[in-house]
């Protein structure tokens, strides 16, 4: 199972992209699940605000979490590129694009630089 299928699939009522990107992502990271939830907590819906995708937020912890910092512009950059906008806002008010799409794109993107 990719990191993709895998974040999709805790994408559940009550779970943001942000908890479901880094969550699916604990075998890098190696942090338990609730832990991963409990610190992505407050990055759905755009940090709350509409702003920058949480799917994209949960993958920069993660990057964070493995050392990985400096591959955050690359990363974002990358996703920008394939939707146009990192804002939560645009991807879903204008774009509507699905939230499973985005969270699978941002894990799979993960998967291949981690």
């Amino acid at each position: 199972m990719t990191l993709g299928e895998k974040a999709v699939e805790l994408h559940q009522p009550g779970s943001n992209c942000a908890q479901c990107v880094l969550r699916s992502a604990t075998s890098y990271t190696k942090l338990e699940e609730e832990t991963a939830s409990k610190i992505a907590a407050g990055f759905g819906r755009g940090v709350q605000s509409g702003e920058i995708c949480g799917a994209i937020s949960g993958a920069v912890m993660a990057l964070g979490l493995c050392g990985k910092a400096n591959l955050t512009k690359d990363f974002v950059d990358d996703f920008k590129n394939q939707f146009g906008t990192c804002r939560c806002q645009e991807l879903k008010m204008v774009k509507r694009i699905p939230c499973d799409e985005l969270i699978e794109y941002s894990a799979n993107k993960l998967e291949e630089v981690l």
